[in-house]
């Protein structure tokens, strides 16, 4: 499944409604990794075609992409101070936010490790 574009509304629906709800509980059926990111950004596009690779190769996660100039709300959210940012949401555990364009293996791990480990 390649990666999809999130937006606001769309984070509200289907990964986590901040504006409602206090405490974080995440609305998705598989594992997510959103990615902030920017069009000018150099870094993230060297990441965007690793993310495309792991979409397709792990079709038990769900890879959204954020475009940080176009979704401000979603960004200052986060608090996205620099990108890409990568967040991670395991089904049951808090979201992990990783900053900086991480090599394929350190994402394959992390996936392994933090998203598919917990969801079996």
């Amino acid at each position: 499944m390649p990666t999809v574009k999130l937006t606001t509304q769309k984070f509200k629906e289907e990964v986590f409604d901040y504006t409602t709800e206090r405490e974080w509980k995440f609305k998705g059926s598989k594992p997510a990794i959103i990615d902030f990111y920017a069009d000018w950004c150099g870094p993230c596009k060297m990441v965007a075609p690793i993310l495309e690779e792991l979409a397709n190769e792990n079709p038990d996660i769900v890879i959204y992409k954020v475009d940080t100039e176009v979704e401000q709300e979603l960004s200052a959210v986060f608090q996205i101070r620099s990108i890409p940012s990568i967040l991670f949401i395991p089904m049951d555990k808090q979201p992990m936010m990783q900053a900086g364009a991480l090599p394929k293996h350190i994402l394959e791990e992390v996936i392994q490790k933090e998203l598919l480990s917990s969801a079996s």
